[in-house]
């Protein structure tokens, strides 16, 4: 692996909620430690972000400016950075033909709930649900970034993400 920040993209079907969670954590410097450059995009994306994923990663202390759903078509295109790591945070996408990936990166699923499947008549249920996606999903990405990256062979990296992905 190379010194220069990894692209990593986090994928899901709507790009709405836990995607844009997981590229918000990556891109933060306490959790990503400047290691990463975070993207995160879906395959059929909601075309914006769910209002309680921004107000959640708003009281967290997140940048959120520049967060928006986008398709992963923007990561496959011609001319587009190379990947070093995909990770699949919705169990529809990791199901899906992912289009070719430029970089060949280590790909890994990280299932996790859609808290924006919940019906929106309990507000406290639905913040609950959007924290718990934050808290598991910033644990996965601290427990990632700690991983001696130049050290490990894809193989091993790949079991590594893997169990990160059960935790």
């Amino acid at each position: 692996m190379t010194t220069e920040a990894l692209n990593v993209l986090f994928l899901c079907t709507g790009n709405s909620a836990r995607s844009i969670i997981g590229e918000a954590l990556i891109n933060h410097p306490l959790i990503g430690r400047g290691k990463f450059r975070g993207y995160s995009a879906g395959s059929q994306p909601k075309g914006a972000v769910n209002p309680y994923t921004l107000d959640l990663l708003r009281e967290q202390g997140f940048a959120t400016e520049t967060l928006r759903s986008k398709s992963w078509d923007e990561f496959a295109a011609p001319g587009a950075s190379p990947l070093h790591f995909v990770f699949t945070v919705c169990d529809s996408a990791a199901n899906e033909t992912c289009p070719y990936w430029p970089g060949q990166p280590v790909t890994a699923h990280w299932g996790l709930p859609d808290p924006a499947a919940l019906p929106d008549s309990d507000p406290t249920t639905k913040r609950r649900a959007f924290l718990d996606t934050l808290v598991t999903l910033r644990r996965r990405i601290e427990l990632f970034a700690n991983l001696p990256l130049n050290q490990l062979a894809n193989l091993a990296l790949t079991e590594q993400l893997t169990l990160i992905g059960r935790l």
